[in-house]
């Protein structure tokens, strides 16, 4: 996810991206902006997930900005002040916290811009499957200087590292693809694959086993990965429960 953080004060500014960047580490600042004219130039010209913004700025208010621009990404205002809730909430609101910033709250808050995300990629990637149903067949990866033809019903789980994303296949061999985990989800067969977490995608065919894990979260063994630990995002459970009980 690409955030904004609009805060005029850098010691609120920093703490903040701080408790971000440990509650989501692959979350990215794009950039630190402090006042209502530096929004104004650079909102319009930025692809935003999220914008982390201060009501009180110091050359004027925030909600100046919406005067100005066309703009509608979501916000978790950060203020000092309680009297602004009312309006901040029909103006892009996800939530609204009071400083200083709880990290429980701020948890709270990306967890709910979270779950309307997901709400939103999931209608898009329905509307995809309604025209493909059956999804991507086979994907074209590189090998060094040759290419190879990988089926999709041959690829256990699908995931993100590093900035890139993979086909782990059930011979156990990864490979590096040229998509985005975001466009490889609209790709297949929403039959087949589900989006356990923003880093995991995963077939159905290759789950061996489903274990309760910490915090009302789900551990999934599958057939031969054994990288890391494959774990269903609490957001994500409800849903992923429903995928399988079809």
């Amino acid at each position: 996810m690409r955030y904004l953080l609009l805060e005029d004060e850098k010691i609120a500014s920093n703490r903040l991206k701080d408790m971000i960047a440990n509650l989501r580490p692959d979350y990215q600042c794009v950039l630190t902006i402090d006042s209502v004219e530096s929004a104004v130039i650079s909102l319009p010209a930025l692809k935003l997930d999220l914008v982390f913004m201060d009501i009180q700025l110091a050359d004027g208010n925030s909600f100046d900005i919406f005067d100005q621009i066309k703009f509608d990404v979501p916000i978790i205002y950060t203020t000092a002040y309680d009297e602004y809730a009312l309006k901040a909430f029909k103006l892009n609101s996800v939530d609204y916290l009071l400083k200083p910033i709880d990290p429980i709250e701020l948890a709270r808050a990306i967890d709910k811009f979270e779950r309307h995300s997901v709400k939103d990629d999931k209608e898009v990637s329905q509307l995809m499957h309604t025209l493909s149903p059956n999804g991507k067949e086979r994907f074209v990866v590189k090998v060094g200087d040759h290419l190879k033809s990988v089926l999709t019903k041959d690829i256990q789980l699908i995931y993100s590292q590093d900035k890139g994303t993979y086909l782990f296949t059930n011979d156990g061999k990864r490979f590096l693809v040229d998509y985005t985990m975001d466009k490889v989800e609209e790709m297949v067969s929403v039959a087949d694959f589900f989006r356990i977490s923003r880093k995991f995608l995963i077939n159905i065919d290759y789950i061996k086993d489903i274990i309760a894990f910490t915090n009302s979260r789900l551990e999934i063994k599958l057939n031969q990965f054994e990288e890391e630990q494959v774990i269903v995002a609490r957001e994500r459970v409800a849903d992923f429960k429903a995928w399988l009980d079809r």
